[in-house]
């Protein structure tokens, strides 16, 4: 965490995993923040390289997620890049292998399922899943919890 704590933003009890990849050009710390009780786990991939990742309080990002802030326009002549924050707002729970596009909000409390891919906002309390991600359910919950884990050399 000393590491990481010098190349991004993280909150108050929150937990960043060994092998987690961060990409951040800008050598800002404000590309990439973490607020407070989050887990990131290993294999996670955070691309802050041209626009911002924001991730509210409790929330749980999985295995092997991969979040992007920029990607190549498949419309271009040029292979122009698109780029968009990623917003990822408090209590949501991303599942393993799920990858999130630029330009994209997570709302409140959304849960997206394992392998998903987002490509555009998912709203409040709404379950997600599938390629392109669309909604599956809702959840049911009051999103009382707070995230504490914080294991020792989790890999």
């Amino acid at each position: 965490m000393f590491f990481v704590r010098r190349y991004i933003t993280v909150g108050k009890n929150s937990f960043v995993s060994m092998n987690v990849k961060l990409l951040n050009l800008q050598l800002s710390k404000s590309q990439i923040c973490i607020g407070d009780n989050c887990i990131i786990n290993p294999g996670v991939l955070l691309d802050g390289r041209i626009d911002k990742i924001i991730i509210g309080n409790n929330v749980d990002i999985s295995r092997d997620v991969y979040i992007y802030t920029a990607q190549h326009d498949p419309h271009s002549d040029n292979h122009e890049v698109k780029t968009g924050n990623v917003i990822i707002e408090d209590h949501v729970w991303v599942a393993s292998r799920v990858t999130i596009l630029p330009n994209v909000t997570l709302g409140r409390g959304c849960v997206i399922a394992c392998g998903a891919i987002v490509t555009k906002d998912v709203k409040s309390l709404a379950i997600a899943g599938g390629i392109p991600a669309k909604q599956i359910g809702d959840r049911k919950s009051n999103l009382s919890y707070t995230i504490n884990y914080q294991p020792p050399f989790y890999t």
